[in-house]
């Protein structure tokens, strides 16, 4: 086997562990913080896993990880859904 797919394997293990534990840990219900959490942990594993495989380029990467940490920085720092003056 090669180090690729090695990569891809360990990267499919740790996000299916992720998905596992959010499935566990989550209240019951989905709501507004549930969802997006969903998502974002989603995002983060496909990405990653097209990345180990080769098929997405390191800067397209760091973009996603930009746009998912601003995301989650977002989502969570507001309130009760308002927005932040």
């Amino acid at each position: 086997m090669t180090i690729q797919l090695w990569l891809v394997l360990a990267v499919f293990i740790l996000g299916s562990g992720s998905l596992i534990g959010f499935f566990k840990t989550k209240t019951p219900g989905f709501g507004r913080f549930t969802t997006s959490t969903l998502l974002v942990i989603l995002v983060l594993i496909i990405a990653s896993l097209l990345f180990a495989g080769g098929l997405l380029e390191g800067p397209v990467l760091a973009n996603v990880l930009f746009a998912v940490f601003g995301f989650a920085g977002g989502l969570f720092t507001s309130k009760n859904g308002e927005k932040n003056t």
